[in-house]
């Protein structure tokens, strides 16, 4: 007899399998006569595939399985079994999961979609009732059914799901495997909108733990920084130990259900004045300078590592929390900046290079088109010469240019409101402004690429973090007087 979820697993694995034994195609069997398509030349719809008795061409999970698989999932739901055993039975779900390709993932994940939405006739029941309680004495009680119907079989799937100890671990990952898909499948829409309501939840800031990674920290924790690593590679371990050094400081944000490894992490340099460039930071020979004698914190390298974590937000907090924690082990810290990349400047040029030319003088168009070849210059050019980036000296004209449409791309160039590049975007909507352009300050190819080796500093000063998020709401960038004076003012 099968008494549970994790029984029944066991028992037919093998005939969840397309192409198994149990699906009707063993050895030398006569094949079944294929069923008539149904109308319309889209994939065959998920309620269709349920009720049929055959897998169509191009078809994941056979029909058969689909509805033990879905039998599985509302097992999990049911509410007259205990937290535990339902915890027992979405184990044995992930378990079974685990060895399935991503098309059949991807049946798995219709059904949680589809197959656990809320109620429509109780939500429509419930909208009705509230929108004519609405000014009445019954309006909060209204609201209270409301809610209620809202809430989906879903939401109590997922959370049960998450029960386990590797629970939030499936979770996470289903996500990140699940976001590339979007687009092509609007029907995992609820599903993703389910999943990002959770974990904004579940890891808000209040239930994170920040911790110092160390060179002293778990060797199994150093390499999930190598890993992870996404704005300066790491080359070796060496790379790494001087990222750990007694100057430099690197903190993770952790949660419990992840213990051993950070969702984001931040790696700050402790240095005498706020850095131009990437290379000295990085430079495994240069003397290290005292922490207790720093005045200075340079945010240099801000990584997320968890692609199903995409929406939830808690950089912000992080460098508030570091700020914090790096005051009180240092007081003589006063500075405190970022030395960052500008990841989309180079494509959003190649697109304002032609308007950008029209705003300049007739003086600055003369200089750059002698430099370019052309008269008046055009943006095909002056592209062209700005492949040369790393070659050019402080007086070149297209030298000048770039650094103007840098500080436009910057402190100008919104949509809806928000900075269009998506460094900006965080570090401005923390409360930074943009302090400096600083040219050349990446050489490696994957900056040349981005933004022709150009990086900038956001300054996070303390006392003006909510006067410059104020002026942003206004759709104002904060900017230094040295970024302002670059500015076209065609």
């Amino acid at each position: 007899m099968i008494t549970n979820a994790s029984d029944w697993i066991t028992r037919n694995v093998s005939r969840l399998r397309p192409g198994s034994d149990a699906e009707g195609k063993k050895a030398g069997a006569a094949k079944a006569p294929a069923e008539p398509k149904s109308r319309g030349a889209g994939p065959r719809p998920l309620a269709e595939r349920l009720e049929a008795t055959l897998r169509r061409n191009g078809e994941a999970l056979a029909p058969r399985a689909l509805r033990r698989a879905l039998a599985e999932l509302e097992a999990v739901t049911d509410p007259r079994i205990s937290e535990v055993e339902a915890g027992r039975r979405a184990h044995a779900v992930v378990q079974w999961y685990a060895g399935r390709e991503l098309d059949e993932r991807r049946d798995v994940w219709l059904l949680m979609s589809e197959r656990f939405a809320p109620d429509v006739k109780k939500v429509s029941s419930a909208r009705d009732s509230h929108q004519a309680a609405m000014g009445t004495a019954e309006e909060a009680q209204a609201e209270v059914h409301l809610r209620r119907a809202l809430v989906s079989p879903r939401l109590r799937l997922l959370q049960r799901f998450a029960i386990e100890p590797e629970g939030m671990r499936f979770l996470v990952d289903l996500r990140a495997q699940l976001l590339p898909h979007l687009k092509a499948d609007r029907r995992l829409l609820p599903l993703d909108a389910e999943l990002e309501h959770l974990f904004s939840t579940w890891f808000d800031v209040a239930f994170l733990d920040l911790r110092r990674i160390s060179w002293d920290s778990p060797a199994s924790l150093i390499e999930k920084l190598i890993q992870y690593e996404a704005v300066h590679d790491i080359k070796s371990w060496a790379d790494v130990k001087n990222r750990l050094d007694s100057d430099r400081r690197c903190y993770g944000f952790f949660h419990p259900r992840l213990p051993n490894t950070p969702l984001i992490f931040v790696e700050v340099a402790l240095v005498d004045r706020i850095s131009e460039g990437i290379v000295p930071l990085l430079d495994e020979a240069a003397a290290p300078v005292k922490a207790d004698r720093a005045a200075t914190a340079v945010f240099y390298s801000i990584s997320n590592t968890q692609d199903g974590l995409r929406g939830v937000s808690f950089g912000d907090s992080l460098i508030k929390r570091v700020v914090e924690t790096l005051q009180q082990e240092l007081p003589r810290l006063k500075t405190f900046a970022t030395l960052s990349p500008i990841p989309g400047f180079r494509g959003w040029f190649a697109k304002n290079a032609g308007s950008l030319l029209t705003r300049l003088d007739d003086k600055r168009q003369t200089e750059l088109g002698r430099v370019v070849g052309s008269l008046p210059p055009t943006a095909e050019r002056v592209l062209a010469a700005a492949e040369e980036s790393s070659t050019l000296d402080a007086k070149s004209p297209v030298r000048q240019l770039l650094m103007n449409a840098a500080a436009e791309y910057l402190g100008r160039a919104t949509a809806e409101g928000k900075p269009v590049d998506p460094v900006a975007r965080f570090h401005l909507g923390n409360g930074a402004r943009v302090e400096r352009l600083n040219w050349a300050g990446d050489p490696s190819p994957k900056a040349l690429k981005q933004s022709y080796g150009l990086m900038v500093n956001y300054l996070y000063d303390l006392k003006r973090l909510d006067k410059h998020r104020a002026l942003l709401a206004q759709g104002k960038v904060a900017v230094s007087g040295d970024v302002d004076d670059l500015f076209l003012k065609g």
